[in-house]
């Protein structure tokens, strides 16, 4: 149908393009008009990922098309600036990147284009009337909602200690000793202890929202002996009581249609597959524990560059991504 938003991926080979494709191949809005990959080219989507056969013909390109609306870069680190370089597109196409490239305010800005941060329940306005988004980082993502309702409150004002393992497609498809399956099987290890990447995305949004947050952000993060999910405990002193917590956290995300706050235990598997976040809130003494849990590849990736798309284009903010749950 014509009225459909044509699209175009690059870096369709990967994790995150294959789970943008398997998401978009389903949109009721959106036609899929080029997948890009250099090295695949010719070759049918569904021989690389293979869940896909039965459900599209598309093929690999070498070639782009400025013949799109959004166009979706799901490249490495650092490979998406030099690929908005080196091929410079319209600014009528709505470019989401998936990278870490354009999320920071201190990332040199682009020669042509300015970049909002792609994260709905902070910045769900802003969103809409923007041009390009700079997708998430999945722990991110999942630190951030956890994080946000405080923050928006004023009420982080002591050190926040966080406790987080993801999944192994979190670290890509480029094979390495700590993805391989021999190592990877019945193992768990620490990696960037304190250090983490995305805690500055994570100061970046707090600071957003309480001007000044200057609390250590102590981040622990985990490799996981599964492929797909995040878990983060998070606890810091707080007065709220449990119930204030709660009303706080329910207030704060009424309206977002993705993001649910219970007092019940959570699990990964009630996530896994959906561009959901469960956060579960409980008080012990003088801290409040938060753990939040999301699908790293959905919520922390492709699904939120999806649901980012579905507010670009005043759709549905949940097209294409009522998801089914692993669940059991």
């Amino acid at each position: 149908m014509s009225n459909k938003i044509k699209a175009g991926i690059v870096g369709g080979a990967g994790y995150t393009g294959g789970e943008m494709l398997r998401i978009l191949v389903n949109h009721p809005n959106v036609d899929i008009a080029f997948v890009h990959s250099n090295s695949n080219a010719g070759n049918f989507v569904y021989e690389v990922h293979t869940d896909l056969f039965g459900d599209t013909n598309l093929k690999f390109v070498s070639e782009l098309s400025n013949d799109i609306d959004v166009l979706f870069l799901c490249v490495g680190h650092g490979d998406a600036k030099k690929f908005l370089d080196a091929n410079p597109f319209p600014n009528n196409i709505k470019i989401i990147d998936l990278s870490q490239d354009f999320r920071l305010a201190e990332s040199p800005k682009h020669k042509a284009k300015s970049f909002v941060y792609g994260l709905p329940e902070l910045n769900r306005e802003t969103i809409k009337s923007a041009q390009n988004i700079a997708n998430p980082g999945c722990f991110a993502t999942c630190l951030q909602l956890g994080l946000l309702p405080l923050a928006a409150k004023g009420l982080l004002n002591n050190e926040v200690h966080i406790t987080g393992t993801t999944g192994s497609t979190g670290a890509g498809q480029s094979p390495s000793a700590t993805t391989h399956f021999t190592w990877r099987n019945d193992n768990l290890s620490v990696y960037k202890a304190f250090e983490h990447q995305h805690l500055k995305e994570v100061n970046q949004s707090l600071n957003q929202l309480q001007p000044g947050f200057g609390q250590t952000l102590s981040f622990i993060p985990y490799r996981g002996d599964f492929t797909r999910g995040i878990i983060a405990s998070i606890y810091t002193d707080c007065d709220l009581s449990s119930e204030e917590a709660l009303k706080l956290y329910e207030d704060y995300y009424e309206g977002h249609p993705f993001t649910h706050v219970t007092k019940r235990n959570i699990d990964l598997k009630q996530v896994v597959n959906t561009n959901k976040c469960f956060i579960q809130i409980a008080k012990h003494g003088s801290k409040l524990l938060i753990t939040s849990i999301i699908d790293n590849l959905t919520k922390g990736a492709s699904g939120q560059a999806v649901q980012n798309m579905n507010l670009l284009f005043d759709l549905d903010e949940t097209a294409g991504l009522k998801l089914k749950a692993t669940a059991f």
